[in-house]
This record gives structure tokens, C-alpha cells and sequence, in this order.
């Protein structure tokens, strides 16, 4: 039984190393701008990550110490646990399964449409208390600002690849038909009517095109674009992860079947 305590051990230390990328996940998107505002995901994939951890080093202490109890709350855990990742991974796919830009004429970067995302996420940013909270963490950032310095020319701007959120909150949307003077001043709209956001802009750099529905777009694009890069590390943890807890599994039986075969062969004897 001790080999296959020791197994036990080390595969519980390989279920300990995989705790890494979903902490460090849930750690990248706590200090990305956008999810900082929202703070939506993060604290979940942290908290699991981190439960994972103390898990598997339960299990890893009941292998190599032999504290059958503590390997028998391993597995049940580690199962629980195994189940809250694979859900997690899931609803992340369906929430950001949706949402897109959109092109327009002589533009490189895309426009944003909240009604195209999902309405879970959408949640997240209708209402105005919430919004309200979201709009004074994003104007405090310089992302917007930091557009006047690379871009002073109209056509240089017009062939940037702009991030989602830049294009949703630093500029009105390009049906208004507003006119470049540099990338958070703009005037003279041709078309006032052609969307609710064009009334919105405000070259008041505290304000700019905040309050449109473009920026709270641009927003769940950003977050999109990183839920699904961190939809990704969890998918690969989650396989690998089912993988140790199978081999686990497996080791525990054997285990407790040489521990039968032992008595049994001691009391015959």
C-alpha cells in the first residue's frame, strides 16, 4: 500500500501545480482596466483556484502520510470542485458566445452594438447605478488620452485597429458623422439622429462617449475578448484535472485492494 500512497502523493502534487494557471487566470484578470471596473469573473476563478489548492494538498498529505479519511475528502472535493470548473467553463462559453463588431466605410477599427450581446452581460451594464460606478473607474483611466499622443492625423486614426473599448467610449460612433480634429475632439455631426449615442458625445474629456451604449459595447467586447482567453486555461486545467482524479481514483482502489489482500493474507496466515 505504501507505493501506492506515495501515487496517491504525487498526483495529488501534480493536481497542486494545476491550481497555478487558474489562480494566476483569475489574477491576469483582476489586473486587466475593464474587469477591475466590472469585477464580474475574477474573484470566482481565485476562489476555485485557491480551493483546488488546499484540496490537493489534502490529498497530497493523505497519500504520503496514509490518513485514509483525509484522501476519502479528497476525492469528494476534488469531484465537487471538478464539477464547479467544468460549469464555470460552460457558462462562460454561453455568455460571451455572443457579441461582434462591426464594419463601416473606410474604417479599420470596429463599431459595437450592446443589444448584440448576451443578455446576462448586458445586465451588467444597463443599469444605471451599476453603469454609473463602471463610467468613474473607466474616465479615470488614460487609455483615451493616451490616443491623442499616437494619432494626429485623421487618416492615421481612421486605419488604427482600435481595442473595443477604445472605440466604444473614446470616439462617437462613426454614423453621426462627426468630424476628426484629434481622437477625443471631434465636431459638427452630419447626422444627429442616426443613433441615441450621437447626442451622448461630449468632447468634455471626463465625459467624451461614456455615457453611450458604444462604450458599454465596447466594455463587454473587452471582457469578452479576455473571458475567452481565460475560458481557454480552464478548459486545459479542467481535461488535465479530470485526468489526475481519474489516475487518482484508480490509485486509491488499487490501494485499498493490496490493504484487503494484506489483511486478508495476514489472517489466513
Amino acid at each position: 500500500m505504501a507505493f501506492s500512497n506515495h501515487v496517491i502523493g504525487a498526483i495529488n502534487f501534480v493536481a497542486m501545480l494545476l491550481s497555478i494557471p487558474i489562480i494566476g487566470a483569475g489574477i491576469w484578470l483582476a489586473n486587466q482596466p475593464d474587469n477591475s471596473c466590472v469585477r464580474i469573473l475574477q474573484w470566482p476563478v481565485i476562489v476555485l483556484g485557491v480551493l483546488i489548492l488546499v484540496v490537493a494538498l489534502a490529498g497530497f498529505i493523505g497519500g504520503f502520510w496514509r490518513i485514509p479519511w483525509l484522501l476519502i475528502a479528497y476525492l469528494v472535493g476534488m469531484l465537487i470542485l471538478v464539477i464547479l470548473l467544468a460549469c464555470l467553463v460552460v457558462f462562460i462559453y454561453m455568455v460571451t458566445v455572443r457579441g461582434s463588431g462591426h464594419l463601416e466605410p473606410s474604417r479599420a477599427y470596429l463599431e459595437y452594438h450592446l443589444e448584440d450581446f448576451s443578455g446576462w452581460l448586458q445586465r451588467r451594464v444597463r443599469s444605471s447605478y451599476k453603469w454609473e460606478r463602471i463610467k468613474l473607474c473607466l474616465s479615470s483611466t488614460d487609455m483615451c488620452s493616451q490616443l491623442n499622443q499616437s494619432y494626429n492625423m485623421a487618416i492615421d486614426f481612421f486605419n488604427s485597429h482600435l481595442t473595443p473599448i477604445e472605440s466604444g467610449c473614446c470616439k462617437p460612433p462613426t454614423a453621426c458623422g462627426y468630424n476628426f480634429v484629434n481622437p477625443t475632439n471631434w465636431i459638427s455631426p452630419i447626422n444627429n439622429i442616426a443613433d441615441p449615442d450621437c447626442i451622448q458625445w461630449s468632447n468634455d474629456q471626463t465625459q467624451l462617449c461614456y455615457n453611450c451604449n458604444s462604450c458599454k459595447a465596447g466594455l463587454l467586447a473587452n471582457i469578452k475578448q479576455e473571458w475567452r482567453k481565460v475560458d481557454i486555461i480552464l478548459l486545459i486545467t479542467l481535461i488535465a484535472l479530470i485526468c489526475v482524479y481519474l489516475v487518482g481514483c484508480c490509485a486509491f482502489r488499487n490501494a485499498k485492494t493490496e490493504d484487503i489482500f494484506r489483511k486478508y493474507k495476514q489472517g489466513y496466515a
